[in-house]
């Protein structure tokens, strides 16, 4: 029973504390105190930090604090189109880890890189997939009435072809004609008895 009543008086203590801590909008005293207490002890033991500063801020708000706004070293805006790249490349490797993205921008934060991502490379991206589909489908086309207009020629040139046969079938060559020697004077047959003469000897020998 003792224990219990100790747990319930514990309780409302904690919620008070933590009612009490403020989450509004840093303001400058808090950022030289903060930077202060980090000069002397360092970016470690964040709730250490927030009591040494008297700073009346959880360690998780103290952390990001110095490391989205107060580092020295910390970089904001004019994101160049090496990073641009370097970010793409990342994200595509990935994806939504923005701690591991900024990790590889030296002074760049992952809050702005998100921020960054959400506002300006996404909307890039998606425009650029929208013009490459466009690109694919107009090409798919052009490809397609290529194919017909090949398709065509190919049966312009059949029809050519056969009607070019056809007109050659047409010529007619009276066989009977050509062999009739009715009208040939006896002397234009000479050589015709002269052959028939070879031809016997020929089949004598054979």
């Amino acid at each position: 029973m003792r224990d219990r009543s100790i747990k319930r008086e514990v309780k409302p203590m904690e919620a008070m504390k933590k009612e009490l801590v403020n989450k509004g909008a840093w303001t400058a005293e808090e950022d030289q105190k903060l930077a202060e207490v980090i000069a002397i002890h360092g970016a470690k033991r964040w709730k250490m930090v927030a009591a040494k500063a008297g700073l009346n801020r959880c360690g998780k708000s103290c952390r990001l604090r110095w490391l989205n706004y107060l580092r020295p070293n910390i970089k904001r805006g004019n994101i160049s189109d090496q990073e641009e790249d370097l970010i793409l490349r990342l994200h595509k490797l990935l994806g939504n880890r923005w701690s591991l993205i900024a990790g590889r921008l030296p002074g760049r934060t992952d809050n702005e890189i998100k921020n960054y991502w959400n506002s300006h490379l996404s909307k890039k991206i998606k425009h650029k997939e929208k013009q490459s589909g466009v690109a694919t489908r107009e090409g798919c086309c052009n490809g397609q009435q290529n194919r017909v207009e090949e398709k065509v020629n190919v049966e312009m040139r059949e029809e050519e072809n056969t009607s070019k046969g056809a007109e050659d079938s047409e010529i007619n060559f009276d066989v009977d004609g050509f062999f009739d020697f009715s009208n040939e004077s006896p002397l234009n047959f000479e050589w015709v008895t002269k052959f028939l003469e070879m031809d016997q000897g020929w089949s004598d020998i054979f």
